[in-house]
């Protein structure tokens, strides 16, 4: 089921990529990372780090990181800061593993930003969310709504609602964010419906065609929702807010995030730049890289050098060509030489009638009587 079909066709996700968005809603952003980042390289728990130049005009600032996850894999992240807000700061998290991506490995996020509670990174980017704490539900059903709506469209998060079944105590009102995984640890949404919100929030979810089971919990499709999108295999009957493990919400989870998903909007842009805007490289790799260019290099030459012989080529045979035109042309006799083409009688009436008026006084004039004529019509001459 599909509960959000969508006609726009988007790269997928690789499995290889783990995607995370947010919002540093505390003062000085750049500071934070910069001290935690070398922190970490300091205590060896990251290789190394970056931070990029910003080039005039640009509107955020980047970071790079790299380390090792199993003693071999490396993991290649870059973390994009946009400049402050009255909001806060948006950031955007892509990392990268040399193979699939194992949700028992340590979050991406803990590397540029420090887990503290009292950290401000973990605030979602569209929304007065939190990525590590409990989100309870508005009182107000149109307010509820609002929320719900925005959650089920949400595409960089991943959206769970749970419902409890009563009043929890002191551990049921611990988020469960930190009992997941540390793959889905900072990229889960968790929003609490309280026990008389059942009704509502079922009425609000079901333009998604999902439902809350009471007690239980559900993961919200989201817009780019898995083709093999299940309601059932995404639902929890129960979920026990005692601080234990929540193993089945765990499974649910770890089935949607594994599922093929599109890039969420502007993911695909992040994902090229980590992988064709890479600074942060070994020796090994900047050496790999120079190789790399110099075979670059080289074919296009050839390829200009195999261009410029075959032109040469085409030059000759087209002179060629035209030295044997020019000599058959010479061989030939002198075409004959065209007689003038007669006058071809033409022109208007009036041109044809004045040229007969003109031949008719031309005759006129020569049949006119000579002058030595005696003007009674008879010849002079002498008397008898």
């Amino acid at each position: 089921m599909d509960p959000m079909p969508s006609t726009t066709v988007r790269p997928m996700t690789p499995p290889t990529v783990w995607l995370a968005r947010g919002r540093h809603a505390g003062p000085a952003a750049e500071d934070v990372l910069r001290r935690h980042l070398q922190h970490l390289k300091d205590r060896g728990v990251i290789r190394d780090h970056l931070e990029l130049p910003e080039p005039e005009g640009a509107h955020e600032r980047v970071f790079e990181a790299r380390w090792e996850v199993d003693g071999t894999v490396t993991v290649r992240a870059r973390l994009a800061l946009a400049h402050g807000s009255a909001a806060g700061q948006e950031w955007v998290l892509a990392a990268e593993a040399e193979r699939p991506w194992d949700l028992r490995w340590p979050s991406p996020t803990t590397m540029f930003w420090p887990d503290d509670p009292d950290a401000a990174w973990d605030h979602e980017a569209d929304a007065d969310l939190r990525l590590r704490d409990i989100n309870p539900l508005p009182p107000d059903d149109k307010d509820l709504r609002r929320v719900l709506r925005g959650a089920a469209r949400s595409a960089w998060s991943v959206h769970v609602v749970v419902h409890e079944a009563m009043t929890p105590d002191a551990l049921g009102r611990l988020p469960l964010a930190r009992l997941l995984p540390p793959g889905l640890r900072h990229r889960v949404v968790e929003h609490r419906a309280a026990p008389h919100q059942l009704r509502a929030v079922n009425w609000a979810l079901r333009e998604f065609g999902v439902q809350v089971p009471r007690g239980g919990a559900v993961v919200l499709p989201g817009s780019l929702a898995p083709d093999d999108y299940d309601v059932d295999a995404c639902s929890v009957r129960s979920v026990f807010l005692d601080g234990s493990e929540p193993s089945e919400l765990i499974d649910a989870l770890t089935r949607y995030v594994a599922s093929p998903r599109p890039l969420p909007e502007g993911a695909d842009g992040v994902l090229t730049a980590l992988r064709e805007d890479w600074h942060l490289l070994t020796l090994e790799e900047e050496l790999a890289r120079e190789r790399a260019l110099v075979a670059m290099y080289a074919e296009a030459l050839e390829a200009m050098t195999r261009s410029r012989d075959l032109y040469r080529e085409a030059a000759e045979r087209a002179n060629e060509a035209l030295a044997v035109y020019r000599e058959s042309s010479a061989a030939l006799p002198e075409p004959p030489t065209a007689e003038p083409p007669q006058e071809v009688s033409s022109g208007s009436p009036l041109q044809q009638l004045t040229r007969s008026f003109g031949r008719f006084k031309a005759t006129a004039k020569f049949r006119r009587p000579a002058s030595s004529a005696e003007p009674d019509g008879t010849e002079g001459g002498s008397g008898g």
